[in-house]
Formats: structure tokens, C-alpha cells, sequence
């Protein structure tokens, strides 16, 4: 059990999202809960910044539609009792607790309006490919207002990197931890059809159980053991699972883009015991926190079109390698075979075709969804 009621019912990654400026505007970031709590706090995040980012007002409310908010639901965010603040390069910032009644699987807008200039050069911290559309204003403090005027949208996440709530007594927080595949890499936009998406789904519709919430830390392109589109599996463990607010379970499904290799560096290549200790280690430092791990079996690519030269039979056999070892090696609690649950039976080096968002890398949303019922419920109990 854990020994604080807080815990993250929606969270991403901060990375650098390239191509936002911004000068005065309010941004309006859209946020579906997992669990659902009466107290909450939200986390803000200049990880990435290089210069210290000025939150003039932020407020947060259950969305309605668009850029439109539920009236009577708006809350003013404060920080040490403050309406404004600094965030440090390279910082975090978490805003003090707020009352809002929040159900399960509920859509929220955090809006905050930046009074300074944000410029291409200032490394936005954010989530890119969310996959959800977000709203930026025409320049102006429209944080409380109704309906955000729209200038733009995006569908990127932009500072916001998480939103925790006061939780009942043995509430339990699993992190997805993985590369697109878990950030939910062509889903239909808006849809929330990412595998963790399906998962709290599942959790929230089931009788019985301790309340779990689901926090998704997938970053496409990401790899175990080399950077790419934000720090390695190795290096951003600790803030993005040991780090999280309540976790007590980690799902680790990482290593395709290993394999792929796709920026084709010789120093990149790796061998399929190279990915192995580092799945390794992922898993013996979870345990070190006193977390049960799940190992995710890595998904078939064969043929992608994503990127053609990706797959190669050399390649191949490293990701059986690495299955065969998440299977039987005993460095994991429990075992969740993806793999099994979405190869074509008939081609098992591929993704059935229904599954299959048309890449040959990618789920499709019923490919997702299957990923999401592929996990035994019984785990989190």
C-alpha cells in the first residue's frame, strides 16, 4: 500500500517540441483522466527550456467541447498561494491542491497564459503527436474565459506534463512505459485509443478492485540504450516512472526502435544481450523502489513502410531474442505478450492485417485496443 492519497491520473513526457512561438497568448491543453478524485493539482514542466518561462494565470476546468469549458467549473491554479510564477529552465513546477469534482475519464482544460515571448529558440517544453487537439489563443488572458478564442491549434501538449488527484486509500498508479507504440503513434486524432487509454478504460468499467490509475510515458522513437526524440529508456527512467506521483506498477515495452536503428549509425547498432541488460536494469531498478514490473513482449514489424530499410532478418531475430528472453528470464513479475496478441497467426513476423494501421509498425485502433485487453486485469490487484 502506498503511504500518500496523491496519485498522477494523467501525465506525459516532457521533450523539446519544435516550431512554437508564442507572445502573450493562453494556451488551452486537453487532458483525459484516468481515475477521478474531488482534489487535484497540476505539474508544469520547462525541462527542456533554456531560459526561465513566466506563467502570468493558470486555471484549470472540465472541458465541454472544442476549446470550451463547463461553466461554474473553472478553478484559479496557485503556486505557494501565488497566481503567477516563474518556472526555471530546466525545472518542474506542481501548483497547489485545488477542489474540483473529477470523474473518472474526464475530459479537462488547462489553460495558461504565458505574458512573455516564447521564441523558436527557447526549446518548448511539451509532448508532440499527442494526438489530441489543443487550443492556443490570439494574444490576450483568456484563461477564464468560456469559450477560448482560437488563433491556432495544435496537437501537441505544451508545458503541461501532468494532473494529479487525491486518490481513496490503496489507490494504485501504473506507468506505460514505451516508445509510439505506447504514446499511440497514428490514432485516430481525439479518439483516445492508445493502449493505456483502453486500459483505464478497462479498470474503470470493472466491479471489484482498487482504483487504478494509468499514466502514460510512451515518446515516439524512443530507445532503451541511445537518445532519440528525447533521453534513452536508461537515463529518463527515473523521472518518468520512479518519479511519478502514486506509481506502484510499471508496464516496460521498449526496444523496436533499438532494432530499427533508424538513423542507421554504426555506433547504434545493437546486440540483442545489449538490449536485454538494459531491460534488465529497468527492471531491477523498479524493483528497487518497491514496484512490481511487467515486461511487453515487442512487437512484429516485418516490411515496414514507416521506414523501409528498417527491417532486416538480422534484426528479426534480435526481437526474438529479446521475446524470448522477456518470457522466460524471470527479471519480470509478470509477462504481457503482446506479440501474441497481435501477429498474424498465418505470418507471425507480422501484424495481422486487421491490426495493422497500415505500416506494418503501427497498430491500427483495434490493434491498440487489443493491446489494451491483452492485460490481465488481476494484476493490479
Amino acid at each position: 500500500m502506498r503511504d500518500t492519497s496523491w496519485v498522477g491520473t494523467w501525465t506525459t513526457s516532457p521533450v523539446p517540441v519544435e516550431g512554437i512561438a508564442l507572445a502573450g497568448q493562453t494556451l488551452r491543453m486537453i487532458a483525459r483522466t484516468s481515475i477521478g478524485g474531488k482534489t487535484l493539482r497540476v505539474r508544469l514542466s520547462n525541462a527542456c527550456g533554456e531560459g526561465e518561462l513566466a506563467i502570468g494565470a493558470a486555471r484549470i476546468a472540465l472541458r465541454a467541447t472544442g476549446a470550451g469549458i463547463v461553466p461554474g467549473s473553472g478553478r484559479a491554479l496557485a503556486f505557494g498561494g501565488a497566481t503567477a510564477a516563474t518556472i526555471p529552465a530546466g525545472a518542474p513546477l506542481v501548483s497547489d491542491p485545488v477542489a474540483l469534482d473529477v470523474p473518472p475519464l474526464t475530459d479537462l482544460a488547462i489553460s495558461l497564459y504565458l505574458p512573455g515571448r516564447v521564441g523558436t529558440d527557447f526549446r518548448v517544453t511539451g509532448h508532440g503527436n499527442a494526438h489530441q487537439t489543443n487550443y492556443i489563443s490570439p494574444p490576450g488572458d483568456f484563461t477564464a474565459a468560456a469559450s477560448l478564442p482560437v488563433s491556432r491549434e495544435t496537437d501537441s501538449w505544451l508545458f503541461v506534463s501532468g494532473i494529479d488527484v487525491v486518490a481513496p486509500d490503496g489507490a494504485a498508479g501504473v506507468v506505460a512505459f514505451g516508445d509510439s507504440l505506447t504514446d499511440g503513434n497514428l490514432t485516430t486524432l481525439d479518439a483516445n485509443a492508445r493502449w493505456p487509454d483502453r486500459l483505464a478504460r478497462r479498470l474503470c468499467a470493472r466491479r471489484g478492485g482498487r482504483p487504478v490509475a494509468v499514466m502514460n510515458h510512451g515518446i515516439g522513437g524512443n530507445r532503451i540504450l541511445h537518445d532519440l526524440r528525447g533521453d534513452s529508456g536508461l537515463r529518463r527512467f527515473d523521472r518518468d516512472v520512479l518519479a511519478q506521483t502514486g506509481v506502484t506498477h510499471v508496464i516496460v515495452l521498449l526496444g523496436i526502435n533499438d532494432i530499427r536503428n533508424r538513423r542507421g549509425l554504426a555506433e547504434e547498432i545493437v546486440t540483442a544481450d545489449e538490449m536485454i541488460a538494459g531491460l534488465a536494469q529497468l527492471a531491477a531498478r523498479a524493483r528497487l523502489r518497491g514496484l512490481e514490473v511487467f515486461g511487453g513482449t515487442l512487437l512484429p514489424f516485418e516490411k515496414e513502410t514507416f521506414f523501409p530499410a528498417a527491417w532486416t532478418p538480422a534484426g528479426e531475430a534480435r526481437r526474438q531474442a529479446v521475446n524470448e528472453w522477456i518470457r522466460t528470464g524471470r527479471a519480470f513479475d509478470a509477462v504481457i505478450d503482446f506479440e501474441a496478441a497481435l501477429r498474424d497467426p498465418a505470418h507471425p513476423t507480422r501484424l495481422l492485417p486487421d491490426y495493422d494501421c497500415g505500416d506494418h509498425l503501427h497498430p491500427s485502433d483495434r490493434g491498440y485496443a487489443a493491446m489494451g485487453d491483452a492485460i490481465d486485469l488481476a494484476l493490479f490487484d
